[in-house]
């Protein structure tokens, strides 16, 4: 199982950027579908941005795309979300998540099938 460790939140005013770190350690990342989700108070855990396991693409919501850009060093087992022009509305908890499975782009959003996550970080962006 891997474990993973987020970091990289905090305030920032509205049009400014955050670059967040996820941290993998037990296992490999090319050995899972990885990416980001974040929540809201009172929302559901909603979908960001991932790779698709060994197709070398990725995956954005509609919300982020232009704007995040996910990225990855596999000697250091860490991936990133470089977040640009934010918005208060992207203003959540922020979680990595790992899924041993090879999802696709229909199923790659889907929260229920990442069966590793991190504790989450902090994002807020001020108006």
């Amino acid at each position: 199982q891997v474990q993973l460790v987020e970091s990289g939140g905090g305030l920032v005013q509205a049009g400014g950027s955050l670059r967040l770190s996820c941290a993998a350690s037990g296992r490999s990342f090319s050995s899972y579908t990885v990416g980001w989700f974040r929540q809201a108070p009172g929302k559901e855990r909603e979908f960001v941005a991932a790779f698709v396991r060994g197709a070398g693409n990725t995956n954005y919501s509609d919300s982020v795309k232009g704007r995040f850009t996910i990225s990855r060093d596999n000697d250091k087992n860490t991936m990133y979300l470089q977040m640009d022009s934010l918005k208060p509305d992207d203003s959540a908890i922020y979680y990595c998540a790992a899924s041993p499975a090879f999802l696709g782009t229909s199923t790659i959003t889907r929260a229920i099938l990442y069966n590793a996550w991190g504790q989450g970080t902090q994002v807020t962006v001020s108006s």
